[in-house]
């Protein structure tokens, strides 16, 4: 669940970065998964949903596997995070590594998200996980680069090959907090380094993506970008969350991508975008967004999941020099199901997201979903 950060008194800590880029930087950063606009979907909880009893249809009805429906509508990519130790057990190494699987056989891509947490990680929590609480830095830079590598190298093992791995969610503030907070730059990026070091040594040819909410934002972008610039973060790309009714209009996102394009020179994405298609509850669990115009002006609808998917795509894709490339909609396969809480530790926590999930409460294709696949 994303949160609007509180941290824009971070941007007064920005430094000046160097922004040229290498012929063999750009060179390798610019490899698209599998070519092409990635079309992509996060179902980091899918797993979860179906042993509670999710059920998956196609539009016309008829039941299916989710990662296959979303193949057959033109997904290409799917996005799952990693979190390290948490109480439920899912969202572990083992769950990406079988939907890994699941999206190769699909023939689709895969984008590897670590928390480097054992629950939820965005602007206003980094949690180090408990494992690592009382950790040294020098040992917890050495858990960060474990704990990627042993992940990768599980997928590996697989026959599964990420073309994209993200090193830490939405970290505005940065990461693994307090040693890697937003007012220590220097650790920040060392662990960053870290995760990337780990991404280079086991998958060489993937993509590593430093990501950020609030994609509307550029001053907290370039903030941030210019400190990983300056303080040698090895990333190749940048990805941002953009929810229309938290994150600022369209021209903004339009303004700051285009913006981190001529600064940096590096692919981008937008790895998280979500509309509701619905105002309704399916599981007795309030939903994070409830009003029916989360936008003025636009519904919560099945033509607004559409219309928004078209519209952040369109800007995306006019991005300088062809470096927006592509789109994932946040946990689309998340659908209202008993037991399958939001908090790892809380059974009962229920789900605040199914109305903005691309399969409706039977379970049935929205019409986002043919959006999405065909962007």
């Amino acid at each position: 669940m994303k949160r609007r950060s509180a941290l824009a008194a971070a941007g007064a800590f920005g430094v000046a970065a160097a922004t040229a880029t290498t012929a063999a930087a750009v060179a390798h950063a610019d490899r698209p998964a599998k070519g092409g606009f990635v079309r992509g979907a996060d179902i980091s909880g899918l797993i979860k949903n179906e042993d509670y009893g999710a059920v998956y249809r196609r539009a016309d009805g008829r039941r299916g596997d989710a990662v296959t429906i979303l193949a057959e509508h033109g997904v290409n990519c799917i996005r799952a995070k990693v979190w390290v130790d948490p109480a439920d057990g899912y969202n572990t190494k083992t769950q990406v590594v079988e939907l890994g699987k699941r999206a190769k056989r699909a023939g689709m891509d895969l984008l590897v998200d670590f928390h480097y947490s054992d629950t939820w990680a965005d602007p206003g929590k980094q949690f180090k996980p408990a494992a690592w609480a009382d950790l040294a830095f020098p040992d917890l830079k050495a858990a960060v680069y474990d704990h990627t590598a042993d992940v990768l190298g599980a997928l590996k093992r697989a026959g599964v090959k990420p073309a994209l791995v993200q090193i830490g969610n939405e970290t505005n503030g940065g990461l693994l907090w307090p040693d890697g907070r937003w007012d220590r730059l220097e650790q920040m990026a060392e662990l960053l380094t870290a995760g990337c070091d780990a991404v280079a040594d086991v998958l060489p040819k993937a993509r590593t993506i430093l990501h950020l909410a609030e994609g509307g934002d550029s001053g907290a972008f370039q903030w941030f970008f210019d400190n990983a610039v300056a303080n040698g973060v090895p990333f190749h790309a940048i990805g941002a969350s953009y929810y229309p009714y938290w994150h600022g209009e369209l021209s903004a996102l339009a303004a700051n991508l285009n913006d981190l394009a001529t600064r940096y020179g590096k692919p981008i994405y937008v790895v998280e975008t979500a509309y509701p298609f619905t105002t309704e509850d399916s599981d007795g669990h309030p939903n994070i967004m409830t009003d029916p115009e989360p936008v003025p002006g636009h519904p919560s609808s099945p033509e607004a999941q559409s219309y928004w998917l078209e519209e952040i795509a369109a800007v995306v894709k006019a991005v300088p020099n062809g470096l927006g490339k592509g789109v994932f909609w946040w946990e689309a396969t998340w659908t209202g199901v008993e037991g399958a809480g939001w908090d790892p530790a809380d059974p009962a926590s229920g789900n605040g997201w199914e109305n903005q999930a691309l399969f409706d409460f039977d379970g049935k294709a929205l019409p986002g979903l043919r959006t999405l696949g065909t962007l």
